[in-house]
């Protein structure tokens, strides 16, 4: 395709949110947030592995797919894209097709993915969180469905940086820690943030590495704010499944005083 051909078809698609260079074309090139994400990229690739030969991604909330096409780049065997906006979809096979690099796509909700019926050796878990109603569900479903080794993790955090260290429990009368800026703390967002309705929690920091650890991830290294690269580990708390695995049955049972 020529310039002004990848040019028409990139307009065509709508606003992008990733801003990619598709053989000279940029799709974003007024992103209120500059050249996003190969800006915020550059923060923390040097701490994901440079040779994925061999290796499958999961990347959930593609969007127009930049991780992606890195992971592909990065040598990784397979890549699978989901995304639930069939228009981010789009962008993401279009932008597959200008730079060869196969990418499977797929429109899913991160609630569904025990659907896809794997395990992949790296999930990339980036901006979609804060995003969610059922943020801790969603990190329980990858933990039990889909990630095998690496989890890449990227959240919108506000408030305090400090993490405090704490009891593993504490009586009932006890009051003052929650106070404390280092305790784990989510703020709820009713309405919008950043004109964003979709924007519903924003984590501090010391919430964030602790619904990591509850769901069984351990943390190896945060490389830039907001960003984590964790290991699948072993879960020590004393739940089960995130969800009952059999599907449970429809049939309306009476109340005893009912039945005559």
């Amino acid at each position: 395709m020529s310039s002004e051909q990848i040019e028409q078809r990139v307009r065509s698609l709508g606003e992008w949110f990733h801003n990619l260079d598709l053989k000279g074309v940029r799709t974003a090139p007024g992103h209120f947030l500059g050249d996003f994400p190969s800006v915020f990229w550059k923060t923390f690739q040097h701490a994901f592995p440079r040779d994925l030969t061999g290796k499958s991604v999961l990347d959930i909330g593609c969007n127009g797919g930049f991780y992606s096409l890195e992971m592909k780049r990065r040598g990784a065997a397979r890549v699978v894209g989901i995304d639930s906006d069939e228009r981010y979809l789009a962008q993401a096979r279009f932008a597959s097709e200008v730079t060869g690099l196969e990418v499977e796509l797929h429109k899913m909700d991160i609630y569904d993915v025990g659907s896809l019926g794997e395990t992949f050796d790296v999930v990339l878990f980036m901006g979609v969180l804060y995003h969610l109603r059922h943020p801790l569900l969603a990190l329980d479903l990858l933990y039990e469905n889909v990630v095998k080794d690496l989890l890449i993790f990227q959240t919108m955090e506000r408030g305090s940086e400090q993490v405090g260290q704490f009891a593993p429990d504490y009586p009932i009368t006890e009051r003052s820690i929650f106070d404390r800026p280092d305790y784990p703390k989510m703020h709820f967002i009713e309405h919008e943030y950043a004109g964003d309705w979709t924007n519903w929690w924003a984590p501090n920091r010391a919430c964030t590495e602790a619904m990591l650890r509850s769901a069984g991830f351990d943390i190896l290294e945060r490389p830039s704010n907001e960003v984590y690269i964790c290991r699948r580990g072993k879960r020590t708390g004393k739940w089960g499944a995130a969800y009952p695995r059999q599907t449970l049955s429809t049939t309306t049972v009476a109340h005893p005083e009912t039945i005559q």
